[in-house]
């Protein structure tokens, strides 16, 4: 049985080595070549689609155990208090509402991005991107608004 508790730990410093030398290896000073933005020219990574990619992955992968942990979790509850269950459940679908909100908020316009020509820019990519960044920005203002209310109940019962 312990090799079995190996794995997560195998797991997690393998994808840490992973991530480091992609960093690496996309902070390099290699370049790929030079753009010429307004009169300068910019050094473009050598890398840097590895580096999207790694992060990519990284981004399913949070997501993917993220999910399976949620749904192991209310079954697991489900099976010993169905009320606490729900509640979990109730929090779950809040967080969808959250994120449908969000990408109905999102712009499907075409950013502007200085020395890119691609299409990636305009339509779902674009109002994923901004969903995003709607998302991020609620969740950052949720966190302060949870940490000076923890701060403030916890002074009211002492």
């Amino acid at each position: 049985m312990k090799d079995y508790k190996l794995i997560p730990k195998i797991a997690l410093w393998s994808l840490m080595a992973i991530g480091v030398i992609v960093s690496v290896l996309f902070y390099l000073p290699v370049s790929e070549g030079t753009l010429e933005v307004a009169g300068d020219f910019l050094n473009i990574p050598r890398f840097s689609n590895l580096f999207l990619v790694w992060n990519y992955i990284l981004v399913c992968l949070v997501v993917l155990i993220t999910l399976g942990v949620v749904c192991w979790e209310f079954v697991k509850t489900y099976k010993v208090d169905k009320k606490k269950a729900l509640n979990q459940l109730c929090v779950v679908l809040g967080f969808v509402v959250l994120i449908l909100v969000c990408w109905f908020l999102g712009s499907s316009d075409e950013v502007k991005i200085i020395g890119y020509e691609g299409q990636d820019n305009v339509g779902p990519m674009a109002k994923l991107s901004d969903a995003c960044l709607y998302l991020t920005y609620i969740l950052i203002c949720a966190t302060i608004v949870a940490l000076v209310w923890g701060v403030i109940h916890t002074k009211r019962m002492k």
